[in-house]
This record gives C-alpha cells, sequence and structure tokens, in this order.
C-alpha cells in the first residue's frame, strides 16, 4: 500500500490538478477544466490511506453510486493510470448519455477508457477518441487502431486482460 504523501505526490505531479485540503487532515483534488459537471477526481484522501478516484465514467472499475474507486490498496502504476483516465474523461463534452448495465456510456465526443492488466501487473489503458482506439502507457500513446476488436486482439496476444478493479 502506498503511504499518504505517496499518494499525494502522485496526484501532486498532475499539473491540471488542483489541491485542496478539507477537514480532518483529508485532501481533495479538482479539476476545474472539467467538462462535466463532476470536477472531484481524488476525494477524501487520508493520511491514514484511505481515498477514492473517480471512475464514474470509465469501464473496468468497481465504482460506488457516485462513480469513486477506493485507491486504499492501489500501486503506483494503478493510481497514475487511474488519475489520467479520470482526467481523460472529464476533458471532453457529452451530448448524449446513456446507461448500458452498471457504466455510463456517452454516445459522442466522449473518451471512452478501460485499464487493461497483465501478469507483470503493468497496466495500459484502452480509449476510445475520434473514431480511432488508443492503447496508452501512462501518457504515451503505443499503439493506435480502427476497431475496438483489432485493440482488444492486440491486447489479448499480448497477454493482457481487462482490470476488475
Amino acid at each position: 500500500m502506498l503511504s499518504f504523501e505517496q499518494k499525494l505526490q502522485i496526484l501532486e505531479s498532475f499539473p491540471k490538478l488542483q489541491r485542496k485540503n478539507v477537514s480532518l487532515g483529508r485532501v481533495n483534488f479538482h479539476f476545474e477544466e472539467s467538462q462535466q459537471d463532476k470536477k472531484t477526481i481524488a476525494l477524501h484522501l487520508h493520511p491514514n490511506g484511505n481515498g477514492f478516484v473517480y471512475a464514474g465514467l470509465l469501464q473496468g472499475y468497481d465504482s460506488d453510486e457516485k462513480g469513486f474507486v477506493n485507491i486504499r490498496e492501489f500501486t503506483a502504476d494503478e493510481l497514475k493510470t487511474l488519475v489520467e483516465a479520470s482526467i481523460h474523461s472529464l476533458s471532453s463534452s457529452r451530448e448524449e448519455i446513456h446507461s448500458v448495465g452498471d457504466r455510463i456510456i456517452a454516445e459522442s465526443n466522449f473518451h471512452e477508457a478501460e485499464v487493461w492488466t497483465n501478469d507483470d501487473e503493468q497496466l495500459l489503458s484502452l480509449v476510445h477518441d475520434d473514431d480511432l482506439w488508443y492503447i496508452y502507457t501512462g501518457q504515451n500513446v503505443e499503439m493506435v487502431f480502427e476497431t475496438l476488436k483489432e485493440a482488444k486482439e492486440y491486447l489479448r496476444e499480448e497477454g493482457f486482460t481487462l482490470s476488475k478493479k
């Protein structure tokens, strides 16, 4: 488990996020450039190691009713990937949204994201943007595909599976 200080360091490494100190020593991080109603990326990061990151518009995460994922046991790479995906998901406007199972997927201009992992705990993000499917390693584009099928085939061939977090 990462320490409170390590989690703070990771979140503070994102220049688009603004730190907001709240009660009981907890810290929130806001994304003021959000194109959605949601601006809080990290919620109630606490010195005891607990905290939450917004994943309400992402696939592959077990989030609460408000769209937040508990990050208590996340590794540094998992936390970075989730924060990057969360910022990305809030960076575009949505015109029409519909519910698919327990996930919300926007139909226009939304950057749909999934997190994939392998046996070595490496993380890749699969993001749909402008009719293409991008595979990211952190903030770097690794591959680009024209179809979701091609992107998922590539990920499976490389030994990755959809993350269950």
